[in-house]
């Protein structure tokens, strides 16, 4: 583990994960729950680093069955999922707590948003920096190198840090 930057606490058989035990990865999302031969296996649940978790049973390594909850409480269930569809596209703080008066737009599911560093994007997980191509979480720490897809889609579609003028621009004199 040392080599993998993962931690493990719990229970132990033949040399391997076994039984109860809570294990670490270099990402900081953490499994607490049943082990078997080295692999999560029966109830546990996976808790990452923006609050989400994602409660499932496992067979061998894999989730078999299980519900994932984001930070803010949502729960997501695909066959009743109604949250942010093509007919209702408002935030689950506003399904909850309704709209905001006239004049108050709501641009994040957090209240209030967070602030963006200047010249950087907030793609919900972290900040993308375009000029290094590089995303870290809110805590500033490394998360992923954007590829050429990604880039395209944030800078097509996620919040700035910084405004621009969307209003009438003259022609340029020729």
């Amino acid at each position: 583990m040392e080599y993998t930057g993962s931690s493990y606490d719990g229970d132990h058989k033949n040399g391997r994960m076994e039984g109860k035990g809570k294990y670490g990865f270099p990402t900081d999302t953490k499994y607490e729950g049943e082990m078997k031969d080295g692999m999560f296996h029966g109830k546990g649940t996976l808790f990452f680093p923006n609050g989400s978790k994602y409660d499932a049973t496992w067979e061998n390594g894999i989730a078999v069955e299980g519900k994932y909850t984001f930070a803010d409480g949502l729960e997501y269930d695909e066959p009743e999922w109604l949250y942010c569809d093509g007919y209702d596209r408002r935030f689950y703080t506003e399904t909850c707590d309704g709209l905001k008066p006239a004049g108050r737009s709501q641009l994040t599911n957090r209240i209030p948003p967070r602030d963006i560093p200047e010249g950087c994007y907030d793609t919900g997980d972290g900040f993308y920096n375009p000029a290094s191509r590089v995303i870290v979480d809110y805590n500033q720490k490394f998360l992923r190198n954007a590829d050429d897809d990604e880039h395209d889609w944030i800078i097509k579609t996620c919040r700035k840090g910084w405004d621009e003028i969307a209003g009438y621009q003259p022609k340029p004199d020729l």
